[in-house]
Parts: structure tokens; C-alpha cells; sequence
């Protein structure tokens, strides 16, 4: 409206041109080019401001929008704040429930290794005036073992326990009727020397149970020991604890063994024994 105005009063003005000087023609001809140039850059703001406008509508738009994602989350948020608080209530419930539960199997644990350790040093005691290679005492995987040589027990190939040996066999079973809470597990032990026979033993299997169940039998019989601790049982001459190919590992592969350790319902007491979840 206001670019018509001005050419209709440019119009007029070049129609009056004719009633005035020249001088006057040219201040209004001037004019008339530099309203011209004012209307076009009016015109090409118009449009930057129509651009800018749009482009802030969609920014505002796109605001809108995250305001609203926003607040749903909140909503959220809030909605589940006391279910939120109850479950981290759980997890730290179950977090010192396991605490406590690797508290007991340490403290278990410590009071195993303390018992083993005042057996092993009590056996030692016992057992100090006997030759070091024909027994050995120590605390091995948890459990005290006690390693007695076959030159000690029995004749070559025998498994009759031999007179010499009922010492050491009650100083054994004094310490195991001490310790009556725990069981006992005997294993006869073989070289690979070949052992064939129409009679028992047949073979090394038979001489190393049978060697074990003359053990266990003396130590029930003789010394008291009550036979429910007793597990006997033979391992052949597959347990070697050096190579067979020497005459002196041999004689270190032939041997019973005596384990002494927690009743095996004790360590499932203690398997058992698992965090509570609330």
C-alpha cells in the first residue's frame, strides 16, 4: 500500500515535470529512484523477518515437545520413586546378607585351619620319636594327613600289620579319639610293580584295600577308635606321589595314608549356609 502511494505521488510529480525547471526535475527524479531502492530493501526485509519467524516457530516447536518428553519422564520418575526406594531397600539387604555370609565361611574356615593346626603339631608330638621317612604328618588342602610307610606295616607284599607298628598306631588313634568330632578316611597305596596271585591279594587293588581294612581294623579293634568315622579303601598304584622308576620312589609310592578332617556333614552345614533374600 505505501510502495503504491509512492509511485502514484512519483507519477504526479513527473507530470508536473513539465511546469517546473530542470533543477527542480532532477531533485525529483532522484527522489523518485531513491524511493524506488527504499521500497526493495523494505521488501527484502519483509522476507528475512517471514524467514526468521518460521524458522523460530519451529524451533519453539521442537522445544515444546522436549518440555514435554521431560515432564512425562518426571512423571514417571515420581510415580516409581517408592518402588525405586524399595528396591535399593533389597539390594542393600542382600548386599549385607552376603557380607555376613563371607564373614561366616572366613570365620569357619579360620576355625578349621586353627583345629587342624593343634592336631597336627599334637600328632607331631606324639609321633616325634618315630624314624622321618617312615611317617610324615602334615596339614594339606584343609585336612591333616598322615603318611605311614608299608616297611612299617606290613611284610613285602603282606598286608597283616606287623607287631612294630602297633606304637604308632596308638599314638595315632589317641589323637583321633581326641579329636572325636572328625572323621577318618584310610587309603592303601601301591607302587606299579605287578602283583599276580590265585590268592588275595590278587593285585595291587586288593593289597592296597586290604591294607587300608587292616589299618581301620586295628584302630577299632585295639585302640578304640569308633568304626562310623571309619572310611578304609585302597588306591591301587594310581596315586603315586613320585615316579615309580627308581627303587627309593617306589618305596615312597607304597604307603597308607590317614586323613583326618571335619565330618563331611559339617562341610555341607557350611556349604549351606547361603545369604537370605528379603
Amino acid at each position: 500500500m505505501r510502495l503504491f502511494k509512492i509511485l502514484t505521488i512519483t507519477a504526479v510529480g513527473l507530470s508536473l515535470a513539465s511546469c517546473v525547471s530542470k533543477k527542480q526535475f532532477d531533485a525529483l527524479n532522484l527522489n523518485y529512484k531513491q524511493c524506488i531502492e527504499d521500497a526493495g530493501e523494505r521488501m527484502r526485509q519483509i522476507q528475512d523477518l517471514k524467514g526468521e519467524n518460521s524458522s523460530l516457530k519451529g524451533q519453539n516447536d521442537l522445544l515444546v515437545g522436549q518440555n514435554n518428553a521431560l515432564k512425562s519422564s518426571l512423571d514417571a520418575c515420581l510415580s516409581n520413586a517408592g518402588k525405586g526406594s524399595a528396591n535399593i531397600d533389597k539390594l542393600v539387604g542382600e548386599i549385607n546378607a552376603s557380607n555376613a555370609y563371607i564373614k561366616q565361611l572366613i570365620s569357619g574356615k579360620s576355625k578349621n585351619d586353627s583345629l587342624n593346626l593343634a592336631l597336627s603339631n599334637k600328632l607331631k608330638r606324639s609321633l616325634d620319636n618315630v624314624a622321618d621317612q617312615d611317617v610324615d604328618v602334615k596339614v594339606l588342602k584343609g585336612v591333616v594327613l598322615i603318611s605311614l610307610s608299608d616297611k612299617m606295616l606290613y611284610q613285602v607284599g603282606k598286608y597283616d600289620i606287623q607287631p612294630a607298628a602297633a606304637d604308632v598306631l596308638a599314638k595315632v588313634a589317641k589323637v583321633i579319639n581326641d579329636y572325636d568330632t572328625y572323621s577318618v578316611l584310610i587309603e592303601g597305596n601301591t607302587d606299579n610293580t605287578p602283583l599276580n596271585s590265585a590268592n588275595a591279594p590278587r593285585d595291587n587293588w586288593d593289597l592296597s584295600a586290604l591294607r587300608a581294612t587292616a589299618v581301620a581294623k586295628v584302630l577299632q579293634t585295639q585302640f578304640g577308635v569308633n568304626p562310623n568315622r571309619i572310611t578304609a579303601g585302597g588306591r591301587s598304584e594310581y596315586n603315586p606321589k613320585t615316579t615309580n622308576a627308581s627303587v627309593s620312589g617306589r618305596s615312597e609310592n607304597r604307603r597308607t595314608e590317614i586323613i583326618i578332617m571335619p565330618k563331611l556333614d559339617e562341610f555341607m552345614k557350611l556349604m549351606d549356609i547361603a545369604p537370605v533374600k528379603k
